[in-house]
């Protein structure tokens, strides 16, 4: 099942650089054709995943802004640490 909560997971690991952007959209290529996502927020998971299956085309990508943006609408928010590299 498709949720907020996977959403949200899968796109927080690729900021976090543990997922790859190839990952990422293979993931919502797959969600797209045989994932069930939940119905109480159908129409705005459906949107997301498939705009985030299409971000390995140039003419589309993924910036930081379009994750942002996603992880909003699924009611969260981004904050970022920036840490000194030791």
């Amino acid at each position: 099942m498709i949720t907020n909560h996977v959403v949200v997971e899968k796109l927080s690991a690729y900021l976090r650089h543990q997922y790859s952007l190839a990952d990422l959209v293979s993931w919502a290529e797959e969600a797209m054709m045989e994932g069930e996502f939940d119905s109480s927020e159908l129409e705005t998971l459906r949107d997301i995943v498939s705009r985030i299956g299409v971000a390995d085309v140039r003419a589309f990508g993924l910036t930081w802004e379009d994750c942002e943006g996603f992880l909003r609408r699924l009611g969260y928010r981004v904050q970022v640490e920036v840490l000194a590299a030791n």
